[in-house]
């Protein structure tokens, strides 16, 4: 199961109640793959297709294709703050460790 933080639900919360839907999900898919693999992505949705899968973590919806499922079944959604800036971070402890290709990746 994919966790979303206290702090990460806190955020959403505040970001629906903004944009005055409340009942949109938080989807995640792939936004592509790099040297460390897959890199994933976040946004907010208000369609769930067929073939996704749906879970909810601390008051959170959250929707993704099955495909996506497989290789993120756990982890976690955090809202992190520091001096590089803020906003949200997706942990997957099943993902790579790097091909070793790009030479940055250790």
């Amino acid at each position: 199961m994919i966790e979303v933080t206290e702090k990460a639900a806190t955020e959403l919360k505040t970001l629906l109640e903004q944009e005055g839907k409340p009942e949109l999900a938080l989807r995640i898919f792939v936004a592509g793959v790099a040297c460390s693999g897959v890199q994933y992505g976040l946004a907010l949705d208000d369609e769930v297709k067929e073939d996704d899968v749906t879970m909810e973590s601390n008051g959170i919806k959250l929707v993704m294709a099955k495909d996506i499922e497989r290789s993120f079944s756990e982890g976690s959604i955090d809202y992190i703050e520091d001096e590089n800036g803020k906003g949200f971070l997706i942990r997957n402890p099943s993902a790579g460790g790097g091909c070793g290709t790009c030479g940055g990746c250790h």
